[in-house]
C-alpha cells in the first residue's frame, strides 16, 4: 500500500540525504578529489537522454487531438500555479523569508511530473494517451517557460543572472539530450523500455546526489539558520493547500467545459502535479549561487511527497467509484 502511495524507499532516501548533508556538509562542498556536483551535472544529461529514448513519437502524435484538454493542463501548470503564488510575495518582500517565497514560486513555475501523473491517471481510469502527451510536452515547455518566470525575480535578486545564458545551458543540458533520445528511439527505444526500472534507479540516484550536494552547500553556509520544525510543518501545510486549490480549480474548469470523465481525470492529475526531477536539475542552472539551492528545493520536496500521498488517495477513490458505477449499470 505504501509503495502505491509513493511512500517508498526514495522519499525516505531524500530525507536521509538531507540528514547526511546536515551531519557531513563538507563532503558535498569539496571539489577534491572528486566534485560530486560535477558528477550530478553529467548525470542530468544522461537522465534526459534516456527520457527521450522512452518517448514514442507515435504515442505523442496519438495524443494531439484533445487540444482543449492539453490547453487546460498546460495553463494550469504554467499559468494558474504562478498566479496563485505571485500575490503572496508582498507578505515576504523585505523579510528574512523572501528566499523561501522564491522557492515556492520556483515550485509553481516548474513543469508537471511524467511518471506519477501517468500512473495516477491509469489508476483512476483516465485518458492515458493524453496523460503521456501532456506530461511529456510539459517537460519540454518547462525548459523555456520556467526560466522566463524565474527571470522576473532572479534578475533583480541574483547578481549575474542572465536569462538567455540560463536557457542556453538548459537547451544543452536538457533539451539536446531529449531530442537525441527521441531521434534514437527507433533503434534503442526497446532497450530503454525493457530496462526502465533499472534506469529509474539511475534517475533517482542522480536526484539524491543533487539533493545531497545542494543541501550540503546550504548547511555549510547556514542558510537554514532561524528555521524551526514548526516552520517546516507550516510550509508543508501551505504546499498541501496549494495542491488542493489547484486540483479543485482545475476540476471546476473541466466541468465548466463539459469534459467527459476520462479527460477530467487526466486534466486534474496532470495539471496539479509538479516535477521533482526538473526541480532538482534546473536548480543547478537557475541558481548560480549554490548557497540558495537547498532552500529553493525545500518547497518542491515537500510538495512532491504530499502530492503523491494526496493524489494516490484520490486516484484510488476514483477507481472505486468507477467500479461501483460500472457494477450499478
Amino acid at each position: 500500500m505504501a509503495a502505491r502511495m509513493g511512500l517508498d524507499w526514495f522519499l525516505l532516501a531524500l530525507i536521509g540525504m538531507i540528514i547526511l548533508a546536515r551531519l557531513w556538509p563538507q563532503v558535498g562542498v569539496d571539489r577534491e578529489p572528486l566534485s560530486l556536483g560535477d558528477v550530478a551535472n553529467y548525470g542530468v544529461s544522461v537522465i534526459f537522454f534516456f527520457y527521450g529514448l522512452r518517448l514514442s513519437p507515435e504515442k505523442l502524435r496519438a495524443g494531439l487531438s484533445s487540444w482543449r484538454l492539453h490547453l487546460v493542463v498546460q495553463l494550469s501548470t504554467f499559468v494558474l500555479f504562478p498566479l496563485l503564488v505571485l500575490p503572496l510575495r508582498r507578505f515576504f518582500a523585505g523579510t528574512s523569508e523572501e528566499l523561501l517565497w522564491l522557492g515556492i514560486f520556483y515550485l509553481a513555475a516548474l513543469p508537471s511530473t511524467v511518471s506519477s501523473s501517468v500512473v495516477m491517471v491509469s489508476i483512476a481510469g483516465g485518458n492515458i494517451p493524453a496523460a503521456i502527451f501532456n506530461a511529456s510536452i510539459s517537460s519540454l515547455i518547462g525548459i523555456f517557460v520556467t526560466p522566463l518566470w524565474m527571470g522576473l525575480f532572479l534578475e533583480a535578486s541574483t547578481e549575474g543572472f542572465d536569462i538567455w545564458q540560463v536557457m542556453g545551458k538548459l537547451v544543452l543540458q536538457v533539451l539536446l539530450p531529449v531530442v537525441l533520445g527521441i531521434v534514437l528511439h527507433r533503434y534503442w527505444g526497446g532497450f530503454a523500455d525493457r530496462h526502465k526500472k533499472k534506469l529509474r534507479f539511475f534517475d533517482q540516484a542522480i536526484i539524491l546526489l543533487i539533493v545531497y550536494t545542494s543541501f550540503c552547500e546550504s548547511f555549510a553556509r547556514e542558510m537554514f539558520r532561524g528555521y524551526r520544525i514548526g516552520d517546516i510543518m507550516l510550509l508543508g501545510a501551505g504546499m498541501a493547500a496549494l495542491f488542493f486549490v489547484v486540483f479543485g480549480l482545475t476540476y471546476g474548469l473541466t466541468k465548466l467545459l463539459g469534459f467527459n470523465r476520462e479527460d477530467s481525470i487526466t486534466a486534474v492529475f496532470c495539471g496539479s502535479k509538479k516535477s521533482l526531477v526538473h526541480g532538482t536539475v534546473m536548480s543547478k542552472v537557475l541558481f548560480p549561487n549554490p548557497n540558495m539551492a537547498g532552500l529553493m528545493l525545500l518547497p518542491i520536496m515537500l510538495y512532491h511527497a504530499l502530492q503523491l500521498l494526496a493524489a494516490s488517495i484520490i486516484a484510488q477513490a476514483q477507481a472505486r467509484k468507477a467500479g461501483t458505477d460500472t457494477s450499478a449499470e
